[in-house]
């Protein structure tokens, strides 16, 4: 790397930080995190347990957003000062290259979230599996990737709690509803909306022949308080019935499970983990509300892609990704092409070469 080239590259990232910096609300979040830390030394801050739970919550999400983007500074100012000496004693230049390496790969890295400036990106979200047509097959996928996804939210930090969840006849789900917490959420989840298809020898053959499986995932933001949505009370059919599921493992069992049926659109949605009904009623509620603003946002879309001439399907139906398991490894993601022969990784939750891919696409698309 020349002098030159070490300036350049010096600008650059504290020109990048500073957009970045702007974008996570860094300023705004140094503020936040002062007045959670005066509430929490209040004596009576546990009081009200829910409240202080939440507190801590934002506590964390405002230093989980800050912390990364201070270490990524602290990088940025080294390598500046690396240009200074440079500038004096060129002996330093055989320090750059590796130091920019690194520096871009951190700048990289953190610069994703730029790209989730959607409305609800930065929101917590409701994210649905459904097993696809082939039974015990389908089903058993299906519980593979509730698995892989959970993995993955442990790794991110996200909290998840499974809302509802309809086990399989013979093994694994019919479908599963988790509710996840945590900064942007919603906008790194939206990358996994589609089928997934696997190709395995089925494990429930006595033949040992290879099947080919399928299952959907669907993401819709938490909508705040003051999103207004209306829905009338006479369009709505409301069942309850007892728990399912495979126990404790995933719910607590109750007689109070609540099932919503939208009879315009067909959309249903259902809770069981809360122990009342009203509270399963409530949840139900706001997860309805959650898809039938994304119906509207679809309709919208589409008559956009209308107007544009865009005939391009961007429903969260289109298969996404295949995970073919035999005869060779390999999973790849058909929108970018993305692809890895690692596919005990990938099921155990190592999704970010994708959702990065696809992220990073939609970034240059809207460019």
């Amino acid at each position: 790397m020349t002098l030159e080239e070490l300036k350049q590259h010096s600008s650059d990232a504290l020109s990048r930080t500073e957009h970045l910096g702007a974008f996570l609300q860094i300023d705004e979040n140094k503020k936040k995190i002062v007045e959670l830390e005066q509430i929490m030394s209040k004596p009576d801050f546990w009081d009200d347990k829910a409240k202080a739970q939440e507190t801590v919550q934002q506590l964390s999400s405002a230093k989980g957003t800050i912390e990364p983007f201070l270490a990524l500074r602290r990088e940025v100012d080294d390598f500046a000062a690396l240009a200074e000496l440079a500038a004096e004693d060129e002996s330093f230049l055989a320090e750059a290259d590796p130091q920019w390496a690194a520096l871009e790969k951190h700048l990289d890295k953190l610069e994703l979230v730029s790209f989730l400036s959607g409305k609800f990106d930065r929101m917590n979200c409701y994210f649905y599996i459904h097993a696809g047509a082939g039974g015990t097959e389908s089903c058993d996928w299906a519980s593979m990737l509730l698995r892989m996804y959970r993995r993955w939210f442990e790794r991110r930090g996200y909290k998840d709690e499974v809302i509802d969840i309809q086990p399989g006849e013979e093994a694994g789900i019919k479908s599963a509803v988790l509710k996840v917490e945590g900064d942007f959420a919603y906008g790194y989840l939206k990358a996994e909306r589609g089928i997934h298809r696997l190709v395995r020898i089925s494990p429930f053959d006595s033949n040992a022949r290879r099947h080919t499986s399928f299952a959907s995932a669907e993401a819709f933001p938490e909508l705040e308080e003051d999103i207004n949505i209306e829905v009338d009370e006479k369009d709505l059919k409301v069942d309850t019935y007892r728990a399912s599921g495979a126990g404790g493992q995933y719910v607590n069992r109750t007689d109070s499970a609540v099932r919503i049926t939208h009879l315009p659109t067909g959309v249903v949605v259902a809770c069981q983990v809360e122990r009342s009904q009203h509270k399963n009623r409530a949840m139900a509620m706001r997860m309805l509300k959650a898809r039938l603003y994304e119906l509207e946002e679809e309709k919208r879309r589409k008559q956009a892609q209308q107007i544009s001439g865009d005939k391009a399907e961007i429903g969260w139906g289109n298969q996404i990704r295949s995970y073919v398991l035999q005869p060779y490894q390999m999973v790849k993601d058909l929108r970018t092409n993305v692809e890895t022969s690692n596919t005990a990784a990938v099921l155990d939750g190592d999704i970010d070469l994708f959702v990065e891919a696809w992220l990073r696409q939609l970034g240059r698309n809207k460019g």
